[in-house]
């Protein structure tokens, strides 16, 4: 027999276990509520049920599949060294000998995709399979893979899928619960009477910036360059308002576009005019809600593009009368507002606790780089967390993550690396730097806060840009996507499965 040790189970996930034991569940809590307490829970039950078996946890990084191995180890009387963290760096031959000897095995699920493929270890004695962040479940997804051999291979398959955020479509939700073979939904949120006592005090906060006159005219500018050029759309049967095109309206028509392009040799021409206006709409984006200097280097990338779309478009008088703008305008040091406003707000925030945490996110990575120059340029401690493609190797983030808790740094400023996969404990305040139309990255961000003690969420928002409908767009689909899921607590869920949309 398995027991639990120096932990006491929570209300909610004794409640939500019960259903764990005896249905393939879908598991929703918020960030930091103890997703991962009830697989423990779960795994202890299916291997005290199921004698010499065994369960495994898969995860999307290292460091998510390191924390599952500590919880097993702190809160179980499992033998150590039989919980396992596989991966991909151990020599695969090690690894399915090592399989054999372990109780509890931890991996990232492309790890284990590998393994199975290869035919080099097997699922059979498997009594419980973990699926964590289980949004990452996908039709092509290495999740969906080792769950299908799973249900192949197991003899007692039990399956419990963790996330804070599984989408905000009834689709998206649908497809995960089918690539997941899901029979159940569990959700709570801050809002449950059982959740509520656990949850510490998020204050939220949404500050807007105008656009001076300088950059609104520079808009004008760029605009301009859009709308002549979306009007030989005209020409090619596009009948929709030129302004009311939209960024997934051109993704769409360049697939249209390269879909026609053996009947009709004018796609050629609507592939490379779409291409231009994907390109001007970015640099509109950028200066609406990132800042004048990453305007300028993209223009700066764009002069190495080999493609047409970019030298059609460089060749433009009106162009190139841009680029000069935004040259004279950084000389003058005229720069987006967010900059003055989140200085303003760090600097007030370490006035009033100087001993704050405070975690900044932004999109792009020249931004970060800004970000990062205008705080230490104004003497407040600050470091920088970027991907893996940034140049960073995991151990490395691990390891900033480790200075920023232990040290007298004040402020870690990154890009999406920060919203999972690493856990950043005691921050009391996050700023986002923009607004994010996603709701599984808006949920994930905020949840980095107030995880120990009170916190507080900052939105910066330009006004009248893509900036508010980015921020609106992720609080509708959070919002639908709650709805959603407390609907399905209470449907029959392979009903549900068959129905359409």
């Amino acid at each position: 027999m398995f027991n639990l040790v120096n932990f006491t189970p929570r209300g909610y996930q004794l409640s939500i276990l019960e259903t764990c034991k005896n249905n393939n569940t879908l598991v929703v809590l918020p960030t930091g509520t103890g997703k991962t307490a009830i697989a423990l829970l779960l795994g202890l039950e299916r291997l005290n049920k199921y004698q010499n078996s065994k369960t495994l946890i898969i995860s999307p990084t290292k460091p998510l599949c390191q924390q599952h191995a500590n919880t097993f180890k702190q809160y179980t009387d499992i033998n150590k060294d039989e919980i396992l963290l596989l991966t991909g760096a151990t020599n695969a031959n090690k690894r399915a000998e090592l399989w054999q000897n372990a109780h509890v095995i931890i991996a990232t699920p492309q790890t284990i995709q590998k393994d199975l493929e290869a035919g080099r270890i097997s699922l059979k004695d498997f009594s419980m399979l973990c699926v964590d962040e289980a949004h990452r479940s996908r039709q092509n997804f290495a999740n969906t893979h080792v769950t299908k051999y799973y249900f192949e291979q197991s003899l007692n398959p039990r399956i419990i899928a963790l996330t804070a955020s599984p989408g905000g479509t009834l689709d998206k939700i649908k497809d995960i619960m089918k690539n997941l073979n899901l029979e159940a939904v569990e959700i709570r949120s801050e809002q449950d009477k059982d959740v509520k006592p656990h949850i510490q005090k998020r204050e939220i906060e949404w500050i807007n910036v105008e656009l001076p006159k300088e950059l609104l005219e520079l808009h004008s500018l760029i605009k301009r360059i859009y709308l002549g050029k979306a009007k030989n759309l005209r020409n090619l049967g596009v009948t929709k308002p030129l302004n009311l095109i939209n960024k997934k309206d051109l993704i769409n028509l360049q697939l249209q576009f390269r879909k026609n392009i053996r009947e009709n040799p004018a796609s050629y021409h609507g592939i490379s005019l779409v291409a231009q206006l994907m390109k001007i709409d970015y640099a509109l984006e950028l200066l609406e809600i990132q800042s004048l200097s990453s305007l300028a280097k993209y223009f700066e990338k764009l002069k190495k593009d080999e493609s047409k779309a970019a030298k059609t478009l460089l060749k433009l008088k009106e162009t190139q009368d841009v680029i000069n703008l935004i040259n004279n305008l950084i000389n003058n040091r005229i720069e987006h507002p967010k900059f003055n406003k989140l200085l303003e707000i760090v600097k007030e925030e370490i006035n009033l606790n100087p001993n704050i945490k405070i975690m900044i996110f932004a999109n792009y990575r020249d931004t970060v780089e800004d970000i990062l120059n205008l705080l230490k340029s104004n003497d407040i401690n600050v470091i920088k967390l970027i991907g893996q493609k940034g140049g960073l190797t995991q151990k490395q983030q691990i390891n900033i993550v480790k200075h920023f808790e232990e040290t007298n740094d004040n402020v870690l400023v990154g890009t999406s690396i920060m919203e999972e996969g690493l856990d950043i404990k005691g921050a009391n305040t996050v700023i986002f730097y923009e607004a994010v139309p996603s709701e599984i990255r808006k949920i994930q961000r905020a949840g980095r806060v107030a995880r120990l003690q009170a916190g507080k969420i900052i939105f910066l928002i330009t006004k009248n840009t893509r900036d508010e409908a980015y921020f609106w767009s992720g609080y509708q689909k959070e919002k639908r996507m709650k709805k959603t899921l407390y609907n399905l607590k209470d449907k029959n869920i392979s009903e549900f499965l068959k129905e359409d949309g």
